[in-house]
């Protein structure tokens, strides 16, 4: 509780310093121009093929992630068993 007390001042004088930059305007009128420049046709179009190559791309190399751990986790399984039967403990708990 002492911690949010003391770090009460701090946030708020944080807050009130950086009020002032969020709500400077700029100088320019609004031309709903981006960062980027101009959205004409073709940018707007190039976006929207990067946007449908990146999902099934992102898709299949987190599945072929995930196959490669599932392929170690039952290896390392498959190595745990073989040396439990080579120490002959055939009397494990459990079903």
């Amino acid at each position: 509780m002492f911690r949010i007390i003391a770090a009460l001042p701090i946030t708020a004088a944080t807050v009130l310093l950086a009020a002032p930059a969020a709500l400077a305007g700029t100088q320019e009128p609004i031309s709903g121009e981006g960062s980027y420049g101009p959205a004409d046709d073709r940018v707007i179009t190039m976006t929207g093929f990067i946007v449908i190559a990146f999902f099934p791309l992102f898709i299949l190399v987190m599945s072929l992630i995930q196959w490669r751990l599932e392929k170690r986790k039952d290896a390392r399984k498959l190595a745990s068993k073989r040396l439990e039967s080579a120490a002959g403990d055939h009397w494990r708990p459990g079903w």
